[in-house]
């Protein structure tokens, strides 16, 4: 019958390339799902093609929505500007101007709506609890409720011929222990952009994700080698 198919959420980043190579690890055929929805950062679309290629993905397709029609995040509204720190210690407790309004939700439906046409009974999802910007749609609680709804949504789970599980397997690791995990199961993190206002491509190093990744490859005694490069 072969491995069963996965669809993984692949935005390119740290986190969604480790989690590729985690259901790589785990024996499921994976089908990665990027997206171009108005982001400032498309360069980390580039990331997620390399990263697909390379991790064997058994197709990789990048949906195309547009999130700029609403704003309302430094993402995806030029008047909103990213916000830039010379520390980690200096990120707020907050939401960010970063969040972008129902992400999760909206991408996860996209995942839910390829995994019945794949006949695929899981989606995997990067979200962690705690190395994180504090989104709302990144805790485990909103992931559980959205896999009760998604069972009741689909002609796949009223049938009985899809029970859909989503994976959250860096929930609660810290950004250093996701990194470890990654590089146990051979992940190049040259490969991935993680930043959310590249300057020609580059990542800029002082916004709140690059900032976060920096930090978790310091605790492992080792520098970022996407910072390396710059």
């Amino acid at each position: 019958m072969g491995d069963p198919k996965a669809v993984v959420l692949l935005s390119g980043g740290l986190d969604s390339t480790t989690v590729l190579a985690l259901a790589r690890s785990e024996g499921f055929e994976s089908y990665a799902l990027s997206f171009r929805y108005g982001q400032r950062h498309t360069v980390e679309l580039e990331a997620a093609a390399r990263v697909a290629a390379v991790l064997g993905a058994r197709r990789h397709v990048i949906a195309d929505i547009d999130l700029r029609v609403f704003g309302g995040s430094a993402l995806t509204d030029d008047a909103i500007s990213v916000p830039h720190h010379d520390s980690v210690d200096e990120l707020g407790a907050g939401i960010p101007v970063t969040y972008v309004p129902a992400r999760n939700t909206i991408f996860l439906s996209f995942a839910l709506a390829w995994a019945e046409t794949l006949g695929a009974s899981d989606v995997f999802i990067g979200v962690n609890a705690l190395d994180y910007s504090g989104y709302p749609d990144c805790r485990p609680e909103y992931i559980e409720a959205y896999e009760r709804m998604a069972n009741l949504a689909t002609k796949a789970g009223v049938e009985g011929d899809q029970q859909l599980k989503i994976h959250m397997p860096l929930v609660a690791l810290t950004k250093a222990q996701t990194i470890a995990r990654g590089l146990e199961l051979g992940v190049d993190y040259s490969l991935t952009h993680s930043c959310y206002d590249p300057v020609d491509g580059r990542a800029c190093g002082t916004c709140d994700s690059c900032l976060l990744r920096i930090r978790g490859f310091a605790e492992l005694g080792m520098t970022d080698p996407v910072m390396a490069a710059v």
